[in-house]
């Protein structure tokens, strides 16, 4: 009507809701969904009567199917007729919320919508259970919650007669609360993944083989909404699993290219794989310390998805490059604005809002990252910027490398790291000024873990690429050539070795001439395979030649020109003068205590070998006692668990059971085993020879054929590990043999003998001294085959001279009882370092 111009008009009363009601819509359930484990936790947590949690907050990252599963849950409560009022919210945002609320209200309350904020509390306070009113049973769900602060004021209460269903990507502490249990939703499992997908591409009639489709689901992460959209993209395209496999892996492709687009999105999917995380990566960035959050998840990205060392993400270069891509710091007079406390308050930023996972408490893998999240953010970059990524990442994981490996998990862990970088950017870390640091440490760090092969392999692919970018007369090439040298002589194959120092040497003398530090190096390791070739009287003449030269070039003071004098006391003792070699390592160990000092682990590793020597001169119980004060010393200045103080530990041992107190030596060798098994990991050389003394312990303390079953399955075990023509393998072979003709078995040994002489004569060469003892060995054996009585005196007569590791022990030159001299400890040669062992 009209008063004074005005016209009002009145709206006609809402007509009271019927029950059960509904407001919002459901997302349709997905092709294809999985009956997931969470799916019963969900349900039993709310079917639990008294004891039930009235709110869930089921948080992970985005693509996991945290959306999915709600809706599975409401549709289900809703079809028992578990509810009589189902409210779903589209919760991104505070408004979304509130507008809801208020759509609530007018539906049940018949409020007015458009003072929304005041519908919405009126529909809050109608959901309080009121005594005398009847019951209503409701489920609100709030998907897709962005931030807790736009839930402030909005929680639904708590009340036995209501349900709260939340989902988010969110992990704050503040979600648990009172009445309130943070279920989270992780990805598909491995067999779920592979059912998804198999029942995906045969609703299209199409199969694969178990092993594509497992490999598909293995390289998508087994993350929910990336399977869904590959699947769709596989039929649409009508490739089968192995082809987009192919795809998937060509780094020129984007993930965007290789995913359906916005009009090809499976299940009304809002968005493809690789934009499901570009919310949380903005809401990331705003939060404090600003602007740190996207150039620390380019970092991640970089690396191994299955666990980054938090000392890498602190490093200083990793400082450096947050710094650089924020522009919020800088580095003046070499400190950085950007702090190690901000490093970890942003990963924990990234952590809550599910785009990494951060655990403060696991040092080596401190954090891990989806690696669909990494391709995405990798490919965000401009070329430039991730070459630029990528170094800093390496010189990150170099910054954060120990020079002496003690931990063997964390070393795995690097390696993993370094592992990763050469997969997705290998070309940056070849650059005109040389091959990247990270390389040259992750062959190392194989060899010393043992894994002689695949160090070998490694520095040979580092030669090969390095020779194409850098030429082969580049000090990387020939660094690389130089490691792989050395580690096939490690590998047992000592003239392969030598020939191959004879090269690199000639080469080096060529372009750097004969006094460079390179060329030095070079000599020095020739000779020392040139020893272990079998040629003692050559390489004690070879490093007395070096020692003069290195004088003359370097001082007589430089560790170099000391380290050389450490192989010639070694040769010297190698050749027969066990005394000579003893009086040469003390001189030594006082130049070193002199120029180092004492405490200097080459200072420490000169006074084990006086040790070491004076054992091999005759006096075991003298040895031992040496050792165990220089373990002592290694303890305390490396550590317990560093593996020169557990080498020493076990160098002790052994001559406490060659001086004859078996019994002690067997006690601290099950000791040892327990702390390398620990510390260095079950398929380690150190680790492998304590279980090679073991089993000599207890055949010498009468269990024969307890021995004999200890090294058939340790030489199994090195096979494995270490190769058939690794030295220690080797070794291991010859004590089955004499034990097997110790135990009453002199066929086995003869046979035992003959295989193993076909090895070292196809490795060492028909006159190498350990090709001579196993002829001398096999022949003995042989002679007594058939004969008891001969075959019993050969038993006895080796029973009166054995001691706990047989009286072959000093007669074999390949064996794994001097690690730092014979290599088990990679050397880390670098262009100009001067020695392989400094």
């Amino acid at each position: 009507m009209a008063d004074g111009g005005k016209v009002v008009y009145y709206a006609a009363p809402r007509p009271a809701a019927s029950w059960p009601h509904q407001v919002g819509v459901l997302p349709r359930e997905a092709d294809h969904f999985q009956d997931r484990a969470v799916v019963q936790q969900l349900e039993q947590a709310m079917a639990q009567g008294s004891t039930v949690v009235l709110c869930q907050v089921l948080a992970g990252m985005g693509g996991v199917g945290k959306t999915q599963l709600a809706a599975h849950r409401a549709r289900q409560a809703w079809a028992r007729g578990g509810v009589d009022l189902l409210v779903w919210i589209n919760a991104s945002t505070r408004a979304a919320v509130v507008s809801a609320y208020a759509q609530a209200a007018g539906d049940i309350l018949g409020a007015d919508p458009k003072d929304s904020e005041h519908a919405a509390q009126a529909f809050l306070a109608w959901l309080e259970p009121k005594r005398g009113e009847p019951r209503c049973r409701w489920m609100v769900v709030l998907d897709d919650v962005a931030a807790l602060a736009d839930l402030r004021g909005l929680w639904p209460p708590t009340s036995r007669q209501g349900r709260t269903l939340i989902t988010t990507r969110c992990r704050d502490a503040a979600l648990i609360g009172s009445g309130r249990r943070l279920v989270p939703v992780g990805l598909f499992t491995p067999d779920e993944a592979t059912t998804y997908l198999n029942t995906a591409l045969a609703a299209h009639g199409r199969l694969d083989t178990p092993t594509e489709v497992a490999a598909l689901a293995d390289d998508l992460g087994h993350l929910p909404l990336a399977l869904s959209q590959a699947a769709a993209y596989v039929i649409d395209a009508d490739l089968d699993c192995a082809a987009y496999r192919a795809l998937l892996s060509d780094r020129a492709r984007t993930l965007a290219e290789l995913l359906p687009g916005a009009d090809g999105l499976p299940d009304d999917q809002p968005v493809p794989v690789a934009a499901a995380w570009a919310l949380s990566m903005d809401r990331a960035d705003r939060l404090a310390p600003v602007g740190l959050a996207r150039p620390m998840l380019e970092l991640t990205a970089a690396l191994d998805a299955n666990g980054i060392p938090a000392s890498v993400l602190v490093s200083p270069p990793a400082l450096a490059y947050l710094a650089e891509r924020s522009g919020c710091g800088a580095v003046r007079d070499g400190v950085y604005s950007i702090t190690p406390q901000d490093t970890l308050r942003i990963l924990r930023v990234l952590h809550r809002l599910s785009l990494i996972d951060h655990n403060p408490r696991s040092l080596e893998r401190a954090v891990r990252v989806h690696q669909l999240i990494q391709r995405v953010t990798r490919e965000a970059l401009t070329s430039p910027q991730h070459d630029r990524l990528a170094r800093a990442a390496a010189d990150a994981v170099t910054s954060a490398w120990p020079d002496m490996e003690g931990d063997a998990v964390f070393a795995q862990v690097l390696r993993a790291n370094a592992e990763a970088l050469t997969v997705h950017a290998e070309d940056a870390l070849y650059q005109a000024d040389g091959v990247h640091d990270v390389l040259f440490h992750a062959g190392r760090s194989l060899g010393q873990a043992g894994q002689v092969q695949a160090a070998v392999d490694h520095f040979q692919h580092l030669a090969s690429t390095a020779d194409g970018r850098l030429g082969p007369d580049h000090p990387d090439t020939l660094n690389a050539r130089h490691n792989v040298a050395w580690g096939r002589g490690v590998a047992g194959y000592s003239a392969a070795a030598v020939a191959a120092f004879s090269e690199l040497l000639a080469d080096v003398e060529r372009m750097r001439g004969a006094d460079h530090p390179d060329a030095l190096c070079a000599r020095y390791d020739l000779a020392h395979w040139q020893g272990a070739a079998g040629d003692t009287a050559g390489a004690l003449a070879a490093f007395v030649r070096l020692l003069a030269d290195r004088k003359r070039v370097l001082g007589p003071d430089h560790p170099g020109t000391l380290h050389t004098r450490c192989a010639v006391a070694r040769w010297r003792g190698e050749g027969g003068d066990a005394a000579a070699a003893v009086a040469d390592f003390a001189r030594l160990l006082t130049d070193m205590e002199r120029v180092l000092g004492p405490d200097h682990p080459s200072t420490l590793a000169i006074r084990h070998n006086v040790g070491n020597w004076t054992g091999r001169a005759g006096d075991a119980a003298g040895a031992a006692t040496a050792l165990a004060q220089t373990a002592a010393l290694r303890e305390r200045v490396l550590g317990a668990d560093h593996p020169s103080s557990l080498f020493t530990r076990h160098c002790c041992a052994h001559w406490r059971a060659v001086a004859g107190n078996t019994d002690a030596a067997a006690a601290a060798f099950t000791q040892l085993l327990a702390s390398q098994e620990g510390a260095l990991g079950p398929d380690h050389p150190h680790t492998l020879v304590t279980r090679l003394d073991l089993a000599a312990c207890r055949g010498v303390a009468g269990d024969v054929s307890g021995a004999v079953t200890a090294f058939a399955h340790l030489l199994a075990h090195q096979e494995r590990v270490l190769g058939r023509d690794h030295a220690h393998t080797l070794y291991t072979h010859h004590c089955l043999a004499h034990w097997s003709g110790v135990a009453g078995d002199p066929a086995a040994a003869v046979s035992a003998f003959a295989r193993l002489l076909v090895d070292r004569e196809r490795l060492l060469g028909p006159d190498h001294p350990d090709t001579v003892y196993t002829r001398e060995c096999h022949v003995q054996w042989h002679g007594v085959v058939g004969d008891a009585a001969a075959a019993a005196e050969l038993v006895q007569t080796l029973a009166d001279g054995e001691t706990a590791l047989g009286p072959h022990r000093h007669r074999i030159r390949n064996t794994p009882y001097d690690f730092y001299t014979w290599g088990a400890t990679w050397p880390f040669h670098r262009p100009g370092a001067g020695s392989s062992t400094d």
